[in-house]
């Protein structure tokens, strides 16, 4: 009896060397995993950003008469203009209010005005807020001293979320060219992406990617640009009423709008402040805009995150928030994306199911 190719590749030799192949090929592909990893989040945050930028890309395409390059590169310049002009105008009033506030410590000039009479009227919160701030402006101090391990833990906590927002920022630049890089050669990548996404998802493969793109530019628009947009006109606000350390207050509130707290955990503070050491008009025409920029994010988010999206809003909002909470701030986009392919398989499964006659609605 004649053995088959079949026959004999699976026989002692062939099976020897299939393991030698399916060896060497995971040695390969591992390696090069280790070689990629350094530039995977840079790259990563790339692809989302030119993902994200794809349609405004597109009509500058037209103007520009198909020049790729150049298209790829007047984007990127306004996107580095937009993240950069903001960012510095910021940052450096962050940096002078640290500076400010360690020379005042240090030179023993720091004061702290009284509580207003009506604080400690404040139901439930009144009196320990009270009784803190008259410790804390009377005697600094003995304020210190007293709130030291606080103090300590929230400078901790701060200091660790400025460093994370300063390499964050870093590496967005970075990644900010790696998009523009990749809308210019957007054409040439635009096919093997569908080829690979046909391989896995068969049929469905367009609509898997058509869904990856739109959920990424909805959660770009409804949690990053709204968080941005919240940073700017909040110290935008801080900055021009002259509050005290308004950059610190500032980044706060993009760290919190970033990470889906209320944004009202800074204004309400300053609110505070407002009308405890302000006139009561100026304090009113600085609290009003204070208070809508901090909501903002509730009016905007919903219409940006569930604007033509394939999937509810929910699925796409808790797989933001849970990717985060799971892989960091790029789990943002990879949450998002992973709940929604497999919100889409299971709809996808089951309304197949019931078209094949796999499955009957229930009998009412």
């Amino acid at each position: 009896m004649s053995s088959t190719p079949e026959n004999e590749y699976f026989s002692e030799g062939g099976s020897f060397d299939f393991s030698i192949k399916l060896l060497l090929t995971s040695v390969i592909l591992v390696w090069c995993a280790m070689i990629i990893l350094p530039f995977v989040t840079p790259v990563l945050w790339g692809i989302i950003l030119a993902i994200a930028l794809y349609p405004l890309y597109r009509r500058l395409l037209k103007v520009m008469k198909g020049r790729n390059g150049l298209s790829g590169t007047i984007i990127t310049v306004i996107l580095l203009a937009l993240l950069i002009i903001p960012s510095v105008w910021l940052i450096s009033s962050v940096v002078g209010s640290t500076r400010e506030l360690i020379a005042s410590v240090k030179n023993q000039t720091l004061e702290i005005p009284p509580p207003g009479p009506n604080v400690a009227d404040w139901p439930v919160v009144g009196k320990p807020i009270d009784a803190a701030w008259q410790t804390i402006s009377a005697n600094f101090e003995t304020a210190i001293m007293t709130y030291r391990e606080q103090i300590l833990k929230i400078g901790e906590k701060f200091l660790g979320a400025l460093k994370s927002v300063a390499s964050s920022f870093i590496m967005l630049l970075v990644s900010v060219i790696i998009s523009g890089i990749i809308l210019a050669r957007s054409e040439k990548t635009e096919k093997p992406v569908l080829n690979i996404a046909n391989r896995l998802f068969g049929k469905t493969g367009d609509e898997f990617v058509s869904m990856i793109a739109l959920t990424i530019r909805n959660v770009a628009k409804g949690i990053l640009g709204v968080a941005f947009i919240q940073f700017v006109l909040i110290g935008a606000v801080l900055i021009l009423a002259k509050v005290p350390f308004a950059g610190l207050w500032a980044l706060a509130a993009l760290l919190l709008a970033i990470v889906q707290l209320p944004v009202t955990i800074v204004a309400i503070p300053v609110i505070i402040y407002f009308f405890t050491a302000r006139e009561p008009l100026p304090a009113i025409l600085w609290s009003v805009p204070l208070l809508l920029f901090s909501l903002l994010d509730n009016f905007l988010k919903p219409v940006l995150m569930g604007k033509g999206a394939p999937v509810p809003m929910l699925v796409i909002f808790l797989g933001a928030i849970g990717g985060m909470v799971m892989s960091g701030f790029v789990g943002l986009f990879t949450g998002a994306i992973v709940l929604s392919i497999g919100y889409k398989m299971v709809t996808t499964w089951a309304s197949g199911g019931l078209k094949d006659g796999q499955a009957e609605p229930p009998v009412k």
